[in-house]
């Protein structure tokens, strides 16, 4: 497998993981609840519990779909890594562009924009590169 493709696939799992925990109530790493909306989401409301698993679920399929086509796990899998490399690039984008709130609704906070330029598109921006990395790779 890539280093790419692990590194990507790791990542996208432990976020998936953090979801997951904001999900069952963590505020990690933040304070309270308010400090964790208004950094990451961008308002005062923190999303749902089904919100944050269905999140977490979708980056869980990320990771293994990048993972697999890592491996050269087939076409559906390199597949699949192209669409998470497309989700990712172009989320990054909205982010660098300062138009997140297009494709997250309500993400426009002063504090979520700052962070939003400074650390969650640049991760959005390599972890897209890795799955278009892994979606490339072909099995040797």
């Amino acid at each position: 497998m890539s280093a790419a493709a692990a590194a990507t696939g790791a990542a996208l799992a432990g976020l998936g993981a953090l979801h997951v925990a904001w999900g069952r109530g963590s505020t990690f790493p933040f304070a309270d609840e308010a400090e964790l909306a208004d950094a990451v989401v961008g308002r005062d409301v923190t999303p749902s519990r089904a919100a944050c698993f269905a999140v977490a679920g979708a980056l869980g399929t990320a990771a293994m779909l990048v993972t697999r086509a890592g491996t050269g796990g087939g076409r559906l899998s390199r597949i699949g890594a192209a669409g998470v490399a497309a989700a990712l690039l172009g989320r990054a984008s909205f982010g660098f562009a300062g138009r997140t709130e297009l494709v997250s609704p309500g993400s426009a906070g002063a504090r979520f924009r700052r962070l939003d330029r400074r650390w969650f598109s640049p991760a959005c921006l390599a972890l897209g590169s890795g799955a278009a990395c892994a979606a490339l790779a072909r099995r040797a």
